[in-house]
């Protein structure tokens, strides 16, 4: 599966300007910091005010205090923030360098749209209303999806294009048919309101422990692909040259993807924008190479995801606006902003 690194990819290593090449080494501990101190805000606060003290004694204290129970939630919570932010990062990442478009986002090939139905159709058809249900059903959901996007998409024949198009066509269907089946059914639409808005809120021990086994395997995965995806960033041809296996690697970028996004959205529900900007903005500063690209996603991510989380429970306390709606807001204009700057770029 891996390759040799092309010798463009290796001169372009070796000739970084030296600031870049700074910016890399040093940035990956900068970044383990800021994960750190948000990680910390984001046990320390929160809807509930705790006091630091407070925050100490339930880290640290005796059990069985309301801050003992606060702070063991929250810890729960940041956890999970920190496994589906890295997930939703490295999934972003595998997917723009698999589409070769800077702005593919994991909900691009219908993984999103996959897990939503197919959760939607266990609460309304099977009655389900266990997280631990939700689970399952939305990784099967996404992972049947991620399966006939790849299908669709001329399986050992697959380019970019076709993946690109085949998502967006079975997300559109999805998408109908899950605000179909929330109209028709009231009582679906109060159960899923907030899970379909993406939520940390759910995080819990069984939640964890159900998903980490998945995301460990894609983030690997995931890792393991920089090589020959960085081949396939010069083109089919050459990346045949340079030894690079494309519908392997292809599949394996469907499946990483897959595995990573699903286990996620699984988790805390669909969480847009997360895997559309986190890798661009990296990109800006990394420069193309995956090796780098990869690890900075799977560490900022998680800032992003956490950071938001954090904002949403503090901007209409004692309420909660959900991580969701929070990326969502934030995401939109920077979309906006980075179609404006590709565009005038092509111009």
């Amino acid at each position: 599966m891996l390759v040799e690194s092309p010798p463009e990819q290796r001169a372009e290593s070796a000739s970084a300007p030296p600031k870049r090449r700074a910016i890399r080494v040093l940035g990956l501990p900068v970044s383990v910091a800021v994960l750190v101190v948000v990680a910390l805000a984001s046990i320390a606060v929160g809807a509930k005010e705790l006091s630091l003290e407070q925050v100490w004694h339930g880290l640290f204290g005796a059990s069985g205090t309301y801050g003992d129970v606060v702070v063991a939630d929250r810890l729960s919570r940041t956890l999970l923030g920190l496994l589906a932010g890295a997930a939703l990062g490295l999934a972003g990442a595998v997917l723009q360098a698999l589409t070769r478009n800077p702005l593919a986002d994991p909900g691009l090939l219908g993984i999103n749209a996959g897990a939503s139905a197919a959760v939607v159709t266990a609460v309304t058809f099977f009655g389900v209303t266990s997280l631990s249900g939700y689970v399952w059903f939305a990784f099967l959901g996404a992972a049947a999806v991620g399966a006939l996007v790849w299908f669709l998409g001329g399986s050992r024949g697959a380019t970019p294009v076709r993946l690109v198009l085949a998502g967006t066509a079975i997300s559109a269907a999805l998408y109908g048919y899950l605000q179909a089946i929330m109209i028709l059914d009231h009582a679906a639409l109060g159960r899923m309101r907030f899970w379909t808005v993406g939520s940390l809120a759910s995080g819990s021990d069984a939640a964890i422990q159900q998903v980490v086994p998945f995301l460990l395997a894609g983030s690997l995965l995931a890792l393991a692909l920089a090589r020959p995806l960085n081949a396939m960033a010069m083109g089919d041809d050459t990346a045949k040259a340079l030894g690079a296996n494309l519908n392997r690697t292809r599949a394996l970028s469907m499946l990483a993807a897959t595995v990573l996004c699903g286990a996620a959205t699984a988790a805390c529900g669909p969480i847009m924008f997360v895997g559309l900007m986190v890798p661009h903005v990296v990109r800006s500063f990394t420069g193309p190479d995956l090796r780098w690209i990869l690890p900075y996603a799977a560490i900022l991510s998680p800032v992003l995801l956490l950071g938001a989380d954090v904002l949403g429970r503090i901007m209409a306390r004692p309420a909660e606006v959900q991580v969701g709606i929070v990326t969502a807001i934030l995401g939109g204009p920077v979309f906006i902003f980075l179609v404006r700057r590709r565009r005038t770029a092509q111009l």
